[in-house]
């Protein structure tokens, strides 16, 4: 059915990576405890994912991994009332867990799932989302074939993997077996791609008559979308053309400040741009916001309030552009001597070539630039959800520096600079993103009937996501020694409970192994330390 791949500019560098040889899948599951027919985490304090304020000490109880009891089993500071525990038979697991905090299974609504250009297999990576809470991706465009990512999302469904909950959003036009320029071939292809198992779509771009078709297609069909709505494009079909033809959500923000445009149709590019050229690219999209209109104006207002009319879901990706804003703290990050593989680092670095590598020349001033934008690109999201629309977290990673799992936390810091309480910032990370996944029935919150997915931790994380990091939060010890805390305990997947700091001792060893392997240590660019 599907063959042969037609590159267009719209395409080209997801379909180049694609095109290259697929990744290595991940081997057989080796870690985890269970599933189990009947599993107590004891005396938690809940965090629920609904926006309510966490309650404890809590007893919850999973059957056949279905949460099948959420019991209230005392008051902070006091001994457990005995007499109101769920009881527990000889052959039940119990995890004792006072003092600890839970909340659902975080949801990663961008999840790339590595790339042979970055020389990552599936299991460095999902064992770093599983590492910091992620227990669902959604993997946008498919790089490593629909037929593989399918394979993987099987396994990871049956348990044979460790591995988040995986769905599959090919990108439009993947495999066809001719250019698709016309509405029948749209709709045809949208068809195969559903037949194929294919959980939704991704679109870049294409002309209006086969965007129209596509997505109203996919709409109809019941499967859900998402778009990057990338400059080549923009001009003739911005996030109001898609939203209004029927697209679920929306990545990144290209094609929301066209929409907001009121002085101007054309973003104002420097006479000399060459979208190939990334530099141009990023530096440029730096000052699109500014373009926009005013922040409470009319037609700032009426397009907030169309796409909520609409229920489209943002999904902003905050954390994918910051190196934009701050190239040494993306570049610097501490986790990347310890976490990050040399054929990663190598990826990162100033390249023409390499997506998301375009430190040619990269300016104080372009610093400022998005330093603004982001301002004003918060200041959009931080009012959708005040106005109760849907904002999800996902994190791109694999690119501009940012490592798989430490930036998904990352996103959720930005988001509560964006201006979201903890609370709905863990909201955004799980009921939200389940409800623009169609999956809100299965996963998203703690509650009676749901999927038993969860994140465990010592520390409460509303007081402060750092906690989140693998490489935990720093404190003062009563020896006025600076400490770690933090980083999460243990993640649950179908009931499945996974020591997340094993996980992460994998992942660092899987990176001494390759750089054993190539000789090779992570240094800055140009420099020799």
């Amino acid at each position: 059915m599907f063959k042969k791949v037609f590159l267009t500019p719209l395409f080209s560098f997801v379909f180049l990576l694609s095109a290259l040889a697929q990744i290595e899948p991940a081997p057989d599951r080796a870690e985890g405890e269970g599933p189990f027919e009947k599993l107590i985490f004891r005396g938690v304090t809940l965090i629920d994912g609904t926006g309510a304020p966490p309650i404890g000490p809590v007893d919850i109880v999973v059957e056949q991994n279905k949460i099948t009891r959420i019991q209230v089993v005392g008051y902070p500071g006091l001994p457990i009332s005995e007499n109101r525990r769920p009881e527990a038979g000889p052959n039940d697991k119990e995890y004792n867990l006072e003092g600890h905090y839970l909340l659902p299974g975080f949801v990663d609504m961008h999840g790339h799932i590595g790339g042979r250009g970055q020389g990552t297999s599936a299991e460095y990576v999902y064992k770093l989302w599983m590492a910091h809470g992620i227990t669902t991706i959604r993997d946008p465009s498919a790089s490593n074939g629909i037929d593989w990512v399918l394979d993987q999302k099987q396994r990871s469904l049956d348990n044979e993997i460790t591995a988040p909950r995986i769905l599959a959003y090919t990108s439009f036009g993947q495999g066809s077996e001719e250019p698709i320029t016309t509405a029948e071939q749209a709709k045809a292809w949208v068809q195969a791609n559903a037949d194929k198992g294919a959980d939704g779509i991704k679109f870049f771009g294409a002309n209006p008559e086969v965007m129209q078709a596509a997505i109203s297609e996919n709409k109809r069909i019941g499967l859900r979308s998402a778009m990057h709505h990338q400059q080549m494009d923009v001009a003739r079909w911005n996030v109001m053309n898609s939203a209004r033809a029927g697209l679920t959500s929306m990545e990144h923000w290209y094609g929301l400040p066209e929409a907001l445009f009121t002085d101007r149709t054309i973003q104002d590019f420097r006479v000399d741009y060459n979208y190939q050229n990334e530099q141009h690219r990023f530096a440029e999209a730096g000052k699109l916001w500014e373009q926009a209109a005013e922040p409470y104006s009319d037609h700032w207002n009426a397009i907030m309030e169309e796409l909520l009319a609409l229920d489209f879901t943002l999904d902003p990706t905050f954390n994918i552009y910051e190196a934009n804003r701050d190239l040494m703290r993306a570049r610097t990050a501490e986790w990347h001597a310890v976490y990050t593989l040399p054929s990663l680092w190598m990826f990162y670095q100033p390249s023409r070539r390499s997506h998301g590598s375009y430190w040619f020349d990269w300016t104080t001033s372009d610093e400022l630039n998005w330093k603004k934008n982001y301002q004003l690109w918060m200041t959009f999201i931080n009012e959708y959800k005040n106005r109760g629309g849907r904002v999800t977290a996902g994190s791109d990673s694999g690119f501009i520096y940012q490592l798989y799992g430490f930036a998904y936390i990352r996103e959720l810091e930005l988001l509560q600079e964006a201006g979201f309480h903890p609370l709905e910032v863990i909201r955004a990370a799980t009921m939200h993103g389940a409800e623009a996944l169609g999956m809100e029935k299965e996963i998203g919150t703690v509650e009676v009937g749901k999927l038993a997915d969860f994140v465990i931790l010592e520390e409460n994380p509303l007081q402060n996501l750092k906690v989140l990091y693998g490489t935990g939060a720093i404190r003062i010890d009563e020896n006025n020694q600076p400490i770690r805390v933090g980083g999460v305990k243990y993640t649950v997947k179908d009931g499945i409970v996974y020591d997340a700091k094993a996980l992460l001792e994998d992942v660092k060893q899987i990176v001494i192994d390759a750089k054993a392997e190539k000789g090779y240590e992570v240094k800055q660019p140009g420099l020799e330390w």
